[in-house]
C-alpha cells in the first residue's frame, strides 16, 4: 500500500528533480524582490543622509530643535514643519477614521446589495484621484466657506480654549489642510476596512445575533474586533499618506514658516516646505531640505513601525484571552 501523496509516488525521478529546482528558482526570486524592496529603502535613506551632509555637519541635531528657518541668514530648523506635519495628520485621521469605519460597516452590513457595489466602485475611484485635483477643489470651496462660516463661528464658540484664536478671514490654514487630507484619506481606510470586515466569519455575527445582541453590539464585539488588523492597516495607510503629501496641502494650508499658535492660523508641512523652497533654495538651503526630507522619512518609518508594534501585542493579548 503506498503512503504519502499517492501523485508525488508516481512522479518520475526527472520530474521531481524539475520541481526542486523549479522550487529553488522561486525561492531566489522571492528573496531577490525583498532584498529589493528593503534595497530601495535604504538607498534612499543613504542618498538623502548624504545629501543632506552638509547640513549635519553645520546643525548636527540641533537642526531638530531649532524653531527658525531663515535662508537669507543661514539659519534653518524643522521644528515648525515638523509641528505642522503632525498636527495636520493627527487631525485629519480624527475625521476621517469614523467615517471611513462607519462608511465599511454601512457597505458591509446594512446596505442593499444592490447599493454596495456603486458605492465601493465610487470608494476606489474617489482613492485613484490625483492630490493635486483634491487641493484644487479645497481651494475653491473648502477655503472659502472656511473664512466666511467656519473660521468665525470657532472663534465665536471656541476662541476662548485658544486653539481656535487664528485670524478668522482666511481660510488657508492648518484646520483648512486637516479636512483636505480628511477626504483624501477616507478612500483608502475605507476600502481596507471594509474588505476586513467581509472577512469576518459570518457564523460570528450570526452568533452574536442569535445571542440578542444589537446592531451595534454586534459591530463593536463580533466585528470590530476581528477586522482590527486590516483596520488597523488602513488607517496605518491613511496616515502615511497624510503625512506626505505635498500638493493638496501646498494649496490651502497658508504656508506660514512659523509653529502654527492655533488650528485656524496658517501653517506648513514638510513636504509643502519642499515644494515651496526646493528649485529657489540657494547652495546651503538645499541640503537643509533634504535634510527635512530625511526627517520626514524617519518619522514616516517610526510611525509605521509603532502602529505594527502596537498592533501585534494587541494581537497576542488577543490570542491570550481566547487560549
Amino acid at each position: 500500500m503506498t503512503r504519502g501523496n499517492p501523485f508525488r509516488s508516481r512522479s518520475s525521478p526527472m520530474t521531481r528533480k524539475a520541481s526542486r529546482w523549479g522550487d529553488r528558482i522561486f525561492l531566489v526570486l522571492t528573496g531577490v524582490g525583498a532584498a529589493g524592496v528593503i534595497g530601495v529603502l535604504v538607498a534612499v535613506g543613504v542618498v538623502l543622509y548624504y545629501g543632506a551632509l552638509p547640513i549635519i555637519n553645520r546643525e548636527g541635531l540641533a537642526f531638530l530643535t531649532n524653531r527658525v528657518w531663515n535662508p537669507g541668514s543661514n539659519v534653518f530648523g524643522i521644528v515648525p514643519f515638523a509641528a505642522g506635519t503632525l498636527i495636520t495628520s493627527a487631525i485629519a485621521l480624527l475625521i476621517s477614521v469614523p467615517l471611513s469605519i462607519g462608511a465599511a460597516l454601512f457597505l458591509t452590513q446594512h446596505a442593499p446589495q444592490w447599493l454596495r457595489e456603486p458605492i465601493a466602485q465610487v470608494v476606489q475611484m474617489l482613492a485613484a484621484i490625483p492630490s493635486v485635483i483634491f487641493g484644487f477643489w479645497g481651494l475653491i470651496v473648502i477655503v472659502p466657506v472656511m473664512a466666511s462660516t467656519v473660521n468665525p463661528a470657532l472663534a465665536k464658540y471656541l476662541g476662548w480654549t485658544g486653539a481656535f484664536g487664528g485670524p478668522t478671514d482666511i481660510g488657508t490654514n492648518i484646520l483648512t489642510a486637516s479636512v483636505v487630507l480628511a477626504i483624501m484619506t477616507v478612500p483608502t481606510i475605507t476600502a481596507l476596512s471594509k474588505d476586513s470586515i467581509m472577512a469576518v466569519p459570518r457564523t460570528q455575527t450570526e452568533a452574536a445575533i442569535s445571542l440578542g445582541a444589537t446592531d451595534w453590539e454586534v459591530a463593536r464585539k463580533a466585528v470590530l474586533p476581528y477586522a482590527r488588523g486590516g483596520i488597523v492597516a488602513g488607517i496605518v495607510l491613511g496616515l502615511g499618506r497624510a503625512l506626505g503629501e505635498t500638493m493638496a496641502v501646498t494649496l490651502v494650508i497658508g504656508n506660514a514658516n512659523a509653529i502654527p499658535n492655533s488650528f485656524t492660523a496658517p501653517g506648513q508641512t514638510i513636504a509643502s516646505l519642499i515644494a515651496n523652497e526646493f528649485f529657489e533654495a540657494n547652495v546651503l538651503e538645499r541640503p537643509a531640505l533634504v535634510y527635512a526630507a530625511l526627517v520626514l522619512l524617519v518619522i514616516t518609518l517610526a510611525v509605521n513601525v509603532g502602529a505594527r508594534f502596537l498592533l501585534a501585542r494587541f494581537q497576542r493579548g488577543m490570542g491570550e484571552k481566547v487560549e
